[in-house]
């Protein structure tokens, strides 16, 4: 297999990426030898799964390209702890309502202006005023206003204490970006090529094909758990978008590319006795999950929510389809990578057939029809369950949700599983309670604060529609927003648990399966690690060996 690790980018080889499959090299990796030199430049050919809509925005897949170009105000290291980025250091008043941020002294956005406190102020309006989805909402019902108190310092003003502010800023959801290109220039340009302080900045994007990502040889405020200090080590990325899950990994067996996202997990193995690096991020925050409509339909009644969950042995499941790569997860509140998860929610539901029967039994649902499915009064326990085919659900996902399907017809739920595409997805079919009785998905966070956006009642006066099951109970958001502003960590968590098995005490969501970021690498290139808030790719310490 030829290595170069100083190839020019040629677009018109990522036209043919889906070919590949058929010329992988089956010898698999090699690797470099023990006094492999070390190569300045080149440039990474970096296969992903998916294609966003544009390069910043409130998915996560946005976030993992944001990364490369924004910076934040702070960083999370390995163990959880907040260290600094944009900013120096920060505070919490006495009452927790100001926070008061230092930047770092003569940053510069990548168009030449300065990176000032009056520019990330206008960033939070910015974010607030829809232009981040996810970071307005984690804000919203906190956020009073930002200011500038001078050049480098910044104050952010709250209706109500939010100790775990700095922790949430680490998403790329809140990536700083130009003021003035925020200003001037049009949502397309922003969209596509966002300004910031970032170690690469956006040379061009071919929709449907690549984004290329040049170096920023004026980079100076990497983040305090970067591997190095300066600019990126390589050139480019040649950020390749490939649906298919077999032809990244024959791509990268045929020195194709240099990296991959999303490793199917019956590669796994494979890949790691071939010399690859493997690496995956147990994302926190809601894991992947089925929550119940509980405002019409079969689910109102939480008896045959409860027999729903006791249908499926989602454990077995999970191991089988997972291939031991992708961690089983019972609990429907916050995934176990998540600060103040609860095992005891997480283990309320075990496969019990016999108590599934008996629930729907004690619910009416005492008829079968001839294909084996449970009736009542003349109607068929049929149950709608929609999910993003190929974006919020991959192809091992919708495996599962098959699953999901063939376990809950042993006690009689007809489950209609519906991919909906992307386009549909993100334009909000299937996501009104007449539309869906299930709803299956995941939401990245770094804390279980996670939970009051899933959770937060959806009233007519302060609408929320990231509550998926349609659920308003002042009792569980008390206890979440209790702990949204406890300052004790422990006593915070223990609020964020009660709240966990609050949710499963009712039947209201369900766990399946925690979310994966996972990266295969090759032994050509080195210094490729995973940010800690959301697991996307860290490609600034990245360098080629030969």
């Amino acid at each position: 297999m030829l290595r170069n690790p100083a190839k020019l980018l040629s677009v018109a080889a990522a036209g043919v990426l889906a070919t590949m499959a058929l010329t992988a090299c089956a010898g698999g990796a090699s690797g470099p030898a023990d006094d492999a030199k070390r190569v300045d430049g080149g440039t990474i050919e970096y296969a992903h799964q998916q294609e966003p809509a544009c390069v910043f925005g409130g998915w996560i897949e946005q976030a993992y390209l944001s990364y490369q170009v924004l910076d934040n105000l702070t960083s999370l290291d390995e163990d959880g702890t907040v260290v600094p980025w944009l900013a120096d250091e920060w505070s919490a008043s006495d009452d927790g309502l100001t926070w008061t941020f230092t930047l770092k002294d003569d940053v510069e956005f990548t168009d030449g202006t300065p990176l000032t406190a009056e520019a990330v102020a206008y960033n939070f309006d910015y974010w607030l005023e829809g232009g981040n989805s996810t970071a307005q909402v984690w804000l919203e019902g906190y956020y009073e206003s930002a200011e500038a108190i001078d050049e480098q310092t910044l104050a952010v003003h709250l209706t109500a204490p939010y100790p775990r502010l700095a922790d949430n800023l680490s998403q790329s959801y809140f990536a700083i970006q130009s003021k003035e290109a925020l200003e001037t220039r049009t949502d397309e340009e922003n969209c596509e090529a966002p300004i910031g302080s970032g170690a690469f900045v956006v040379k061009e994007w071919n929709r449907g094909e690549n984004i290329v990502l040049t170096r920023n040889d004026d980079y100076t405020s990497w983040p305090a758990n970067a591997k190095h200090e300066g600019p990126a080590n390589v050139e480019q990325i040649n950020w390749r978008f490939v649906a298919d899950g077999t032809t990244r990994t024959s791509a990268l067996r045929a020195d194709e590319v240099d990296a991959l996202y999303d490793v199917p997990a019956i590669e796994w193995a494979g890949l790691e006795s071939e010399g690859f690096e493997l690496a995956k991020y147990v994302t926190p925050g809601r894991p992947q999950q089925l929550s119940f409509n509980t405002v019409e339909g079969p689910f109102v009644d939480e008896n045959v929510r409860k027999a729903f969950a006791y249908s499926l042995d989602r454990e077995t499941l999970v191991e089988t389809i997972g291939k031991g790569v992708i961690p089983y997860e019972g609990n429907g509140g916050v995934s176990q990578s998540t600060p103040g998860y609860s095992q005891k929610a997480a283990d309320a539901y075990s496969y019990d057939i016999d108590q599934a029967n008996d629930l729907l039994d004690a619910a009416g649902w005492t008829e079968t029809d001839a294909d084996g499915y449970r009736t009542k009064d003349g109607e068929t326990l049929d149950v709608v369950l929609p999910y993003g085919a190929g974006t919020i659900v991959n192809a091992e996902g919708a495996s599962i949700l098959q699953g999901v399907q063939e376990q809950a017809k042993e006690a009689g739920f007809k489950v209609e599983l519906i991919p909906v595409p992307q386009s549909e997805f993100f334009a909000g079919a299937y996501s009104t309670p007449e539309e869906r009785d299930i709803a299956a998905g995941y939401w990245t966070a770094v804390t279980a604060g996670i939970l009051h956006i899933n959770w937060r009642q959806n009233l007519p006066e302060s609408p929320n529609f990231n509550n998926s099951a349609f659920y308003n109970d002042p009792v569980l958001e008390d206890l979440i927003l209790a702990a949204n502003s406890e300052p004790d960590i422990d006593k915070q968590n223990g609020l964020y648990a009660e709240a966990q098995e609050y949710i499963a005490d009712h039947a209201l969501a369900i766990g399946l399966y925690d979310r994966l970021s996972s990266l295969a690498v090759s032994p050509y290139l080195k210094g490729v690690w995973q940010e800690n808030a959301q697991g996307g790719p860290v490609f600034h310490d990245a360098y080629f060996v030969e």
